[in-house]
């Protein structure tokens, strides 16, 4: 199977190249990818110079770059797309075009290519946030109710697929996940952000009052997900995709990886709370597991333990990571407010 990846080079992407690399001998993978600051190709040593791996720089509301770069791709897995709440509140146009027009971009060359299976990774904040103290969770027939120019960017995205598959034809699935975390995340993201400051002898901003619940959900879970759904997934099917099963709140992640780094408890720094802030979020996999077989593998304590000694054995990735653009951009969301 030739498997046409977006956005390959980033946290997510190249974790499941390596992944589909690895559980997949004789398949190949296209990853097409911008390359914008999230995008880091250093992500993909081991992938690079195999036969069953091609890299392709490119914008995926580049129509005539898509459609060549797609054409004879049995399957589309679509990560590409601008993530960062934060920088959506500074800076909505680019969301939109990326992750609305670019979907809407592939989705017309994934019709033309013919291609089995178009799978669309989108999040839980489509839905909204819930309410601290309930047992509430997001399934997939919960009301869209996104709160930001993110999560409203990626809810139009799933509209439109579901759109081209019921007026269509084209055979989509579509996962919606909770928070990830791993190898290669960008440290703008919680837990990079909070273990690399501090590596770096720096507090860890921590918005508002910290009880912002979070449901985790270990990289290479997400990937093994997409791989079921691929392979016993229906056409037309949603799948919700969780971690833990119980709330942890922000305030108690970075708690967690003070101690696992022997920092001061001293080192959190509250801000200024970010507008429009979801609560908390949750997600039932029960569908996922019932149709599926899906289960997380990955505790979060251990992971998380794992992740820690990861950043801290490539420190040098993550320095190259944080400088230029970066601080500029950390100074204007913590360091101003």
């Amino acid at each position: 199977m030739k498997i046409f990846v977006t956005g390959g080079a980033g946290f997510i992407g190249s974790n499941f190249v390596h992944y589909w690399l690895r559980e997949h001998r004789t398949d190949e993978i296209v990853n097409f990818d911008a390359l914008t600051y999230a995008g880091n190709l250093e992500n993909l040593r081991g992938a690079e110079g195999g036969k069953r791996y091609r890299f392709i720089k490119g914008d995926i509301t580049d129509a005539a770059a898509i459609a060549e770069a797609m054409a004879g791709a049995d399957a589309v897995v679509h990560f590409a797309a601008e993530s960062h709440v934060d920088r959506s509140i500074l800076g909505p146009a680019v969301f939109v075009q990326t992750n609305v027009v670019g979907t809407q971009v592939l989705l017309d060359a994934a019709l033309a290519a013919k291609v089995k299976r178009f799978h669309h990774v989108s999040t839980d904040e489509v839905f909204g946030q819930l309410m601290l103290g309930t047992a509430e969770a997001f399934r997939e027939d919960t009301p869209y109710h996104p709160r930001n120019p993110y999560s409203a960017s990626k809810a139009a995205a799933d509209h439109l697929v579901r759109a081209y598959a019921t007026t269509y034809g084209l055979p989509v699935t579509i996962s919606n996940t909770s928070n990830n975390f791993g190898p290669y995340q960008f440290p703008e993201k919680l837990i990079p952000l909070a273990v690399t400051n501090l590596l770096e002898g720096k507090p860890v901003p921590v918005y508002g009052d910290g009880k912002y619940v979070r449901d985790w959900l270990y990289v290479e879970d997400h990937c093994r997900a997409i791989d079921l759904i691929l392979q016993k997934g229906k056409a037309g099917e949603t799948y919700c995709i969780g971690g833990l099963t119980q709330d942890i709140s922000n305030l108690e992640v970075v708690k967690k990886i003070i101690a696992l780094l022997g920092a001061e408890g001293s080192a959190m720094q509250f801000v200024k709370d970010r507008p429009s802030h979801d609560r908390r979020y949750a997600i039932d996999w029960s569908k996922a597991k019932r149709e599926l077989g899906y289960a997380p593998a990955h505790s979060f304590d251990e992971w998380l333990a794992k992740t820690v000694a990861w950043y801290r054995e490539n420190t040098a990735w993550w320095q190259r990571v944080k400088s230029g653009e970066y601080q500029r951009y950390y100074r204007e969301q913590y360091e101003n407010r």
